[in-house]
């Protein structure tokens, strides 16, 4: 296994000891731990927006970890309850021994988030047009980059062959580097894609999490100690966020984006409700949360072919469904 995580007691220190599961005003306080703050996971903040979460009893406190290897130190630790990441955090975990596994008991997306940006209009792109091309990729080892690198290899295209991969980029640096001249294209989510693309700077030619394929790009986790004995919380989570994908996926995007505004207030309701349609052209988001072992499976060649993963993890150990589909029997 080349990937671990790794938690240092100074940064334990550094966070603040959390309960469990506390009261606050009658409702159940959730403490979660996002990987990033994005609008490619918009049904759960339509989920506190919209008042769901408070119906389920539930009152959220939503922290931004800024990256996997936090929301899982978070996790382990005890000082998130839920942690909102992409499964392979916990992989990870598993692979390494420990006793306490977190486990996935929820899924919201599906498919990478990014989108292929090119300097020039390309309405006839096939990802074979890359031959000979730099791309600045993201980080490498990152799933960002080896999503991508997994969709250029089975369109046989290969870093230091046929085509070139910059990962010396950091990934907030990226849109930055493409317009001063870095690179033929860029990998973007939204709404830095459509923005970017709206002001004339480029042109979306592709997504890569429709090339790629579902993966289970983020989920819910917890510690099994936990969830034993927090069950009846998660699920209630899980019921809230349910009724948040179906809104997102059905409802006007306008009006999707005006619920949205204040977790984005910097983003224009124009680009928010782009962003909106754009995921759901690709189908991004789970409707019954269920993480299925196939797209396990994929999310493992996905690495496995990046090189950042020695041996495969066992599905059955990493992910409980249940809670998720319990979740769906109470909204029926």
């Amino acid at each position: 296994m080349k990937k671990t995580i790794a938690i240092s007691g100074a940064a334990l220190f550094a966070l603040l000891p959390l309960s469990a599961c506390g009261e606050d005003d009658g409702l159940t306080l959730l403490k979660i731990n996002e990987v990033t703050h994005s609008i490619f996971y918009a049904p759960m903040y339509l989920a506190d927006e919209l008042g769901y979460f408070e119906e389920e009893g539930l009152k959220i406190e939503l922290t931004n970890g800024g990256g996997a290897d936090n929301v899982m130190s978070a996790v382990l630790s005890g000082d998130a309850d839920v942690g909102f990441c992409g499964p392979e955090a916990a992989l990870y975990v598993q692979l390494g021994g420990s006793t306490d596994v977190p486990v996935v008991f929820g899924q919201l997306t599906k498919r990478d988030g990014s989108f292929l940006v090119s300097r020039k209009q390309e309405p006839d792109f096939k990802w074979t047009d890359l031959a000979g091309k730099e791309i600045l990729a993201g980080r490498k080892g990152g799933v960002p980059a080896m999503t991508f690198e997994y969709v250029l290899n089975q369109n046989g295209l290969r870093d230091g062959e046929n085509v070139t991969l910059n990962f010396d980029v950091a990934f907030n640096l990226m849109t930055g580097a493409f317009e001063a001249g870095t690179a033929d294209y860029c990998t973007m989510f939204e709404p830095t894609a459509s923005e970017y693309q709206a002001a004339g700077k480029g042109y979306i030619v592709a997504s890569v999490g429709e090339a790629s394929g579902e993966v289970p790009y983020t989920c819910y986790i917890a510690k099994k100690s936990w969830l034993d004995k927090n069950g009846d919380a998660a699920k209630a989570f899980l019921r809230a966020v349910v009724k948040a994908v179906d809104y997102a996926r059905t409802k006007d995007a306008a009006d999707v984006a005006s619920h949205l505004y204040k977790s984005f207030p910097s983003t224009s309701y124009a680009s928010i409700a782009t962003s909106i349609e754009s995921y759901r052209k690709i189908d991004a988001w789970v409707s019954d949360l269920v993480m299925t072992e196939d797209s396990f499976n994929r999310l493992q060649d996905v690495i496995e072919n990046a090189g950042e993963l020695d041996s495969r993890g066992d599905y059955a150990k990493l992910v409980d469904n249940s809670y998720a589909k319990e979740a769906l029997d109470g909204l029926k």
